[in-house]
């Protein structure tokens, strides 16, 4: 019996996936839970596995090409059993018409499985996670018939009462490219517009596009520059941040810390020895994270027809890496000694970095922050990460001039911005956490139990 191997979701957010390598070649022998391939997700490179045993038959995605969720990317038979029914229809996504059931368990398998989080969690205790239908054992049908048969006329895309039929992908595609799927003949399953469809679209020409949409002349590359495509991460924060910067009521407030106390409180752990040495972020996550246990109404996600209020503090730090931006989550931060917060956070942002982070590490936080600081930004305002309501940006340390009993001295100064969803965090409400995040910065001594 023929299995489909499908590109599953290897994270709760991810769309599509782009395959980094093959780890089988066809006409190898494969168990079930064995690594079939490498996959670049929204977040990490991750492993897919095999869900059946027998040989890898065919290969249907190459190296370092893209694949929706759900499309089928290869098939494991037996030997001899005939598979040119399954192959003949490889290319598209399944059909959105219904649900798949959610998985029982993790279908990802990490790089590796030193430093987990904390808090296990399966795939489906993760917020907002898409199920994937698990690859799916079916019975080849016998071959057709021999002889020539002429091809496929196009079929129309409409359907559903004159809803255009298109898969996911293929609607951002058109999106991005400012093309009217209205004026695309579909080559997928009943007509359906798929990823080939968009792009032979936007290949032939602005006839496409509607004149309002038309797409602005670029200027190809050329020698002075080069054109990169984008990976599945950068195509994840471009998404995001369009769900967060314009839907979002989003104001800001700036307050600007004395970090004298911190200084001193930070060189005393340090001389006491290097287990006891804290970095400046790391005092400042046991205090964002004591202030949001002080504050549940902050530490909230925002769903559409309610307010979900968190008694655990799920504290997610932005890390950069090279291709953009990810949030490894620290759990329960304000139950944790500051040790403890700093082996983990700096554990965190080694693993986020070399792409090794697993779905249950970055997912989950209920309140993030940024820090810019040690790239001498002293002020920025960060974008909240739904369903989040708000994110706090950290600047540098500076020494500053200030009046301290009526005589000018200099101390060590921070500048904290925190962005507010307005439908959640009001003025008053972000300003009273501010208050409580400034006496525990400022008084560092109640951080230390």
């Amino acid at each position: 019996m023929a299995t489909k191997v499908v590109m599953e979701a290897l994270s709760p957010t991810m769309e599509e996936g782009r395959l980094v390598k093959w780890l089988k070649n066809e006409g190898d022998q494969v168990k079930n839970g064995e690594t079939l391939a490498e996959v670049e997700t929204d977040k990490a490179i991750m492993e897919l596995v095999a869900r059946a045993d027998g040989v890898l038959r065919k290969r249907l995605l190459p190296e370092n090409e893209a694949a929706p969720v759900g499309q089928l990317i290869a098939v494991i038979a037996s030997p001899d059993e005939n598979i040119d029914a399954l192959v003949s229809g490889a290319g598209a996504a399944p059909s959105s018409g219904g649900a798949a059931p959610p998985p029982a368990e993790v279908v990802a398998k990490g790089n590796e499985t030193a430093g987990a989080s904390s808090v296990p969690r399966t795939a489906a205790q993760a917020q907002g996670e898409a199920s994937t239908p698990p690859q799916e054992k079916v019975t080849s049908a016998p071959p057709a018939a021999p002889g020539p048969r002429a091809p496929a006329p196009a079929q129309p895309a409409s359907g559903n009462g004159g809803r255009t039929r298109s898969s996911p992908l293929a609607r951002r595609m058109a999106s991005d490219s400012g093309l009217d799927l209205q004026a695309v003949q579909g080559s997928g399953p009943g007509g359906r517009i798929i990823k080939r469809d968009v792009e032979a679209a936007v290949a032939a020409g602005p006839a496409a596009r509607p004149a309002a949409q038309a797409a602005p002349a670029f200027q190809a590359a050329g020698p002075d520059s080069r054109d990169v495509p984008l990976t599945q991460i950068r195509k994840t924060i471009a998404r995001r941040l369009s769900e967060s910067i314009g839907p979002i009521p989003t104001f800001y407030l700036t307050a600007e810390f004395d970090m004298e106390r911190v200084a001193e409180m930070r060189t005393a752990m340090a001389a006491i020895g290097d287990e006891y040495k804290v970095s400046f972020n790391d005092i400042v996550l046991k205090a964002v994270a004591t202030a949001l246990a002080q504050h549940p109404e902050v530490n909230a996600h925002w769903l559409g027809d309610k307010i979900r209020y968190f008694s655990r503090v799920h504290l997610g730090m932005a890390v950069a890496i090279e291709d953009g931006l990810i949030t490894p989550v620290v759990f329960d931060a304000d139950r944790k000694r500051m040790s403890e917060i700093s082996r983990e956070a700096k554990e965190l942002a080694k693993r986020a970095r070399e792409r090794k982070l697993k779905p249950e590490e970055y997912t989950g936080s209920t309140f993030s922050v940024s820090n810019l600081g040690m790239f001498g930004i002293d002020q920025f305002t960060a974008i909240i990460n739904p369903p989040e309501v708000g994110i706090l940006a950290i600047g540098a340390l500076e020494e500053k001039p200030i009046v301290v009993d009526g005589q000018v001295t200099t101390r060590k100064r921070m500048r904290v911005t925190m962005s507010c969803d307005h439908r959640v965090v009001d003025g008053a409400l972000g300003a009273r956490f501010l208050q409580t995040l400034r006496r525990l910065i400022e008084n560092p001594l109640m951080l230390v139990y």
